[in-house]
């Protein structure tokens, strides 16, 4: 006589079977190049920006300060977590979300 399968032999074989179909159907597409150029909204929302191109847009936003070193420092440091950086050189901070909500031990914003 031979012996039978258990449940738990069963089901790791159905799980084996449902995850390597499941493997097949939600392969990501090919991913679209980003929209370069001075499209409006580019660098704005959140990770839209690649790493390279966060100096440009802090020197941009701090343009106008007269704290530019740490304006720069904490600019590019939160530009290089969240791939974006709100368009002005004051507000706006809407339009990245990330930007916007990191926050400093005391609760004041991180980024300017």
């Amino acid at each position: 006589m031979g012996r039978k399968p258990s449940c738990v032999m069963i089901y790791l074989i159905m799980m084996l079977l449902v995850n390597e179909n499941n493997a097949m159907i939600t392969e990501s597409p090919t991913p679209q190049p980003q929209p370069t150029g001075n499209l409006p909204m580019y660098g704005s929302t959140p990770g839209s920006l690649h790493p390279q191109e966060c100096g440009p847009r802090c020197t941009s936003r701090c343009s106008k300060t007269a704290f530019k070193k740490p304006c720069m420092f904490f600019c590019q440091k939160c530009c290089s977590k969240c791939l974006c950086v709100p368009p002005g050189t004051y507000g706006n901070k809407q339009f990245c979300p990330c930007y916007n909500n990191w926050k400093t031990k005391r609760g004041g914003p991180k980024c300017p």
